[in-house]
């Protein structure tokens, strides 16, 4: 019901702001209000008191922790967040979050995080913000996982619309051999990720090094996940196979679609 209420307030709200500026909204901020949709739908659905919640990284969980906030100082709530990453945990302390950790809190009852695309099946591929081990450590131990992300992250398949490949953690003296068996033994070609900011590599919260791997044509997905994590050197993949089971996707006409895993 919460839901519903949600995204018949956010039709109309939609329906007002372009009735009185007609035509200017760009698709940068479609995208960004489409988030903002999808973020608050899925705490305003899943989160309750006295809830361990995981805190996901990246630019829609932004979203999340806004309503997370806005919901602790308005209804009184007893919120324990564990963050994914030095991101998150930064959102979590400016929000006047409880903060926690692993150590602390080893089993959650949420985790809520976004993803660079999602498939029919609810098969993730995360890591475009560089946090995936962490990320996956903590949607592990959550008793539910729940994805918010908006329409450009909707596919059929892996690869239609994430264009970047599958990130893969690695230990550093581990990047060129790593690198060779996946294409050696997948197809494609696995790239070590380069800072934009700095001189030489992406080095993540780990210390690790990033690997691109852009594949070549659909896989099964579970095989593939688990034989890339064989491979000596290799901390951890982006492909989060199994573990969603439910997405949230906001919509350029204001709505959100909710997605649950196919019925086997």
């Amino acid at each position: 019901m919460r839901l519903q209420r949600w995204v018949s307030f956010s039709k109309r709200a939609a329906g007002s702001l372009s009735h009185v500026r007609p035509f200017t909204q760009s698709a940068a901020n479609m995208a960004e209000e489409a988030k903002k949709l999808a973020a608050y739908a899925a705490v305003d659905n899943h989160v309750q008191n006295n809830q361990v919640v995981g805190v996901g990284s990246g630019s829609t969980i932004v979203y999340a922790v806004d309503r997370l906030a806005e919901r602790v100082r308005q209804e009184k709530l007893n919120i324990v967040c564990v963050p994914t990453s030095f991101q998150a945990r930064q959102l979590i302390l400016q929000h006047g979050l409880t903060l926690s950790d692993l150590d602390r809190h080893p089993e959650l009852d949420v985790a809520i995080d976004g993803a660079d695309e999602v498939d029919a099946d609810l098969t993730l591929i995360k890591g475009g913000g560089g946090c995936l081990t962490q990320e996956k450590v903590v949607a592990g131990c959550a008793k539910h996982f729940v994805v918010i992300a908006d329409y450009r992250k909707d596919s059929k398949a892996l690869g239609q619309q994430w264009k970047k490949g599958v990130p893969i953690e690695v230990i550093p003296m581990a990047y060129v051999p790593v690198s060779r068996t996946i294409a050696k033994r997948f197809g494609g070609e696995a790239s070590l990720r380069m800072a934009v900011s700095k001189a030489g590599p992406v080095v993540t919260d780990n210390s690790n090094f990033l690997l691109d791997w852009k594949f070549e044509r659909a896989e099964n997905w579970k095989e593939v996940n688990t034989a890339i994590k064989m491979i000596p050197g290799v901390v951890e993949t982006g492909l989060f196979v199994g573990m969603a089971e439910r997405a949230y996707f906001g919509m350029e006409d204001g709505s959100v679609q909710v997605r649950d895993p196919p019925v086997n």
